[in-house]
């Protein structure tokens, strides 16, 4: 059992990392689907398995967040990375293991990963 002053750093080092993503208008924003079609088709672990290789990797220029329906249901589950100042890139038919490839070359080192893009899985 933790004490109360354990919990309290805990809270602080989490809270402070919030505030720090929160304000800062250059970071990357990674939005998973997570309506219902996305929820059905897988997106809870792709989520998961995206804020966990974030989290490990130490980037506090990305924010992962949920969103709702993106509109491309048949290609469920779909994740957007939105940087600033480039072209949204929407990645579709996403698993754990995906995300976190597209983590490491996308968003650590800016290398979109073209096979996993809704223009690759549409030909």
């Amino acid at each position: 059992m933790k004490s109360l002053a354990e919990l309290q750093a805990i809270r602080d080092k989490a809270r402070s990392q919030v505030i720090l993503r929160e304000n800062n208008d250059n970071a990357i924003r990674v939005l998973v689907g997570m309506a219902t079609c996305g929820i059905a088709a897988g997106a809870r672990p792709v989520l998961a398995a995206m804020v966990e290789e974030v989290s490990k990797r130490g980037l506090s220029n990305v924010v992962v967040t949920q969103t709702g329906c993106i509109g491309i249901c048949q290609f469920e589950p779909v994740v957007e990375v939105v940087t600033p100042g480039q072209e949204k890139v929407t990645y579709v038919k996403m698993t754990p293991e995906k995300a976190v490839r597209v983590v490491n070359d996308h968003l650590v080192n800016g290398n979109v990963v073209t096979e996993y893009t809704i223009g690759a899985d549409s030909k």
